[in-house]
């Protein structure tokens, strides 16, 4: 028997209700599927508590990240600020965020989100943390955000669904790039199979944003529509077919990439089955 190539989820929404009831069973399964190590993403303070602890139980194979996500943008205060940045500087964080600019839904009024991104923009140069960021709608204002805190530390452009042009902007930022199982739907995502050869190795990422984001070609037993991180390896599988490369090829260099960017500590190597 083979053992599956070792990737890293991202960015997965542990810390999310519809894992209650099965969480340590999802890890691992993620696991067995060879996703050793995930980044759980905070999104509010609640969920940074939650990620923190998931991270808390796994070392050294889950991590947190410690944010306020656009959508909450008007619950920002100086006593979010004061919690966001005590989170940050824990040893289990590795990314300030999610954090960044949606106006798809405008669930916070956008004077409001463009205050808390450029707050917690400051919060990841103080911690020397990278960023994970979240833009929906937004492209113009977020690439001119960014500019304007350049050179930020280090981020990746979450879940990245863009054009060409939007690319190009992110990658001449420096970003890194966060591809879900988004690129698998042949309705909405075809366009990103022509973009994924010109990302450089060093900076393409890959996560499920479980539960999120089923990717469409799954054959799951029953029916569900809860993504997971043991689906990770459809999107590696996609990623690397459209970029022409072994699977395991691409999986070596998301992995060297996540583990560059999110200073993640190496595992030693799987026992042989």
């Amino acid at each position: 028997m083979t053992r599956p190539p070792t990737l890293i989820d991202i960015g997965v929404n542990l810390a999310h209700d519809s894992f209650d009831s099965d969480r340590a069973a999802v890890i691992g399964r993620a696991f067995d599927a060879g996703v050793r190590q995930l980044i759980v993403t905070g999104s509010s303070l609640v969920s940074t508590d939650s990620a923190i602890e998931c991270a808390k139980a796994h070392p050294g194979r889950l991590f947190a990240t410690a944010g306020l996500h656009p959508h909450h943008a008007s619950d920002w205060s100086a006593e979010t600020a004061s919690a966001l940045s005590r989170a940050a500087d824990s040893n289990s964080v590795v990314a300030v965020g999610e954090c960044g600019l949606d106006y798809f839904r405008d669930l916070s009024p956008r004077p409001a989100q463009r205050a808390a991104f450029e707050a917690q923009l400051e919060i990841a140069a103080h911690a020397r943390k990278p960023v994970f960021l979240h833009q929906r709608d937004a492209h113009d204002d977020f690439v001119a955000v960014l500019r304007s805190f350049a050179p930020i530390h280090a981020g990746v452009a979450h879940c990245f669904t863009g054009d060409c042009a939007q690319l190009e902007a992110y990658l001449e930022l420096g970003l890194h790039i966060g591809i879900t199982g988004w690129i698998c739907d042949e309705r909405r995502g075809a366009h990103l199979l022509e973009l994924m050869r010109s990302i450089p190795a060093s900076h393409l990422l890959i996560e499920t944003d479980a539960p999120y984001l089923l990717p469409r070609t799954m054959r799951l037993p029953a029916p569900t529509r809860r993504n997971e991180p043991a689906w990770l390896p459809q999107i590696a599988a996609t990623i690397a077919a459209a970029r022409a490369e072994p699977l395991d090829v691409f999986a070596a260099s998301s992995t060297a990439a996540a583990r560059a960017l999110f200073q993640l500590p190496a595992l030693e190597p799987p026992d042989p089955v």
